[in-house]
């Protein structure tokens, strides 16, 4: 298992190398680079002064240069005036050191966001807390509901109860979050009046019922029926097995083997769509949280798209990556662990 774990850590490594530079590539493109070199100097600037602004900031270095400043392992050069000798940084919101330094991503240093005029590490790391805040109310509520009515359903196959659960679940899973949200919105707002103008003032008061819990609401309400069909499926095959029978056989009850024999091995399936999840919740808090005005990983990673701040961009699709590469890691191992055949091979 410990060669497994390393051997998949050095492919992850590999996968993220190659995955950040196709994204550095992409966000660095011509007009991006334009756009943040008028973004810094003035609106009418021409092209000569914009030229020359991109080549003192050293944007029209290599390219491989560039990556391996933004890695930290290639040296960054202070911005000399050439008329006046004197070190000017690249922004004036972050102090850069007046001599050659290694900053990057390996020394902790992710750039300056030129949207929030501040360190992006400043800015990236809280609005990461938020979103991690949320996923753990999300993951709370949805995880238990759905496994709960996975495996009623799959207990009685073909009831009343089977049909019915498997219907809302579906329901629920053919729902996009951004109409789920607008479906609760209105029936809070309009038709309750628990919002209280909440709305209105959700950036200013922190937490509120609007920015918070219905944004947990639109979330685990789509994958509470992704989770149960799948547990739905799981549970059905592993009642059908022979082991099942011969319990049954030998005067267990029904209650007894389904949590003694049929839960653990009807829960392998599930722990890897349940693992997925957290790559899922990245996309789905991009919608909700601009929906919901909630301050997280999403709502940074749209502010930075739409005012092109580069580097914040970057260390978002850093974060990204890694918590793709790094759920697929524990599923893999949390998978082996539930399934003994897996772990012998």
């Amino acid at each position: 298992m410990l060669s497994f774990i390393i051997r998949r850590l050095g492919t992850m490594a590999l996968t993220m190398l190659c995955l950040t530079m196709v994204v550095f590539f992409m966000i660095n493109l011509e007009p991006n680079l334009r756009k943040l070199s008028i973004s810094q100097l003035d609106m009418r600037s021409s092209d000569e002064h914009i030229e020359s602004w991109l080549v003192r900031n050293g944007y029209r270095d290599n390219f491989f240069v560039r990556y391996g400043r933004w890695l930290g392992v290639v040296q960054k050069q202070p911005n000399i005036n050439a008329e006046t000798g004197a070190v000017t940084p690249r922004f004036s919101f972050c102090n850069e050191p007046a001599e050659p330094y290694y900053g990057g991503i390996l020394q902790g240093d992710f750039g300056c966001s030129t949207k929030f005029k501040t360190t992006v590490s400043a800015k990236l790391w809280p609005a990461l807390a938020a979103t991690g805040k949320l996923m753990f109310w999300v993951m709370v509520t949805m995880v238990p509901v759905a496994l709960l009515i996975g495996i009623f359903a799959g207990m009685r196959e073909g009831s009343r109860t089977d049909r019915t659960l498997s219907v809302a679940s579906i329901t629920t899973t053919a729902t996009p979050e951004y109409v789920s949200g607008v479906i609760f919105t209105v029936v809070f707002a309009s038709w309750l009046g628990w919002l209280n103008g909440s709305a209105a003032t959700a950036t200013s008061q922190g937490l509120t019922f609007y920015n918070f819990t219905l944004p947990v609401m639109t979330m685990a309400i789509y994958g509470i029926g992704y989770i149960a069909r799948m547990t739905r499926a799981s549970m059905v095959e592993v009642m059908t097995q022979q082991y099942i029978r011969t319990a049954r056989l030998k005067g267990l009850s029904f209650n007894t083997v389904v949590v003694k024999h049929a839960l653990r091995n009807a829960l392998i399936a599930p722990f890897t769509v349940i693992m997925l999840q957290f790559p899922w919740l990245l996309t789905g808090v991009v919608i909700v949280e601009v929906m919901f005005r909630y301050q997280g990983f999403g709502f940074t990673l749209v502010e930075a798209a739409g005012n092109n701040d580069i580097d914040l961009l970057l260390g978002c699709s850093l974060v990204s990556v890694f918590v793709v590469l790094f759920t697929q890691l524990i599923s893999d191992v949390g998978y082996a662990y539930l399934n003994p055949r897996i772990r012998v091979q």
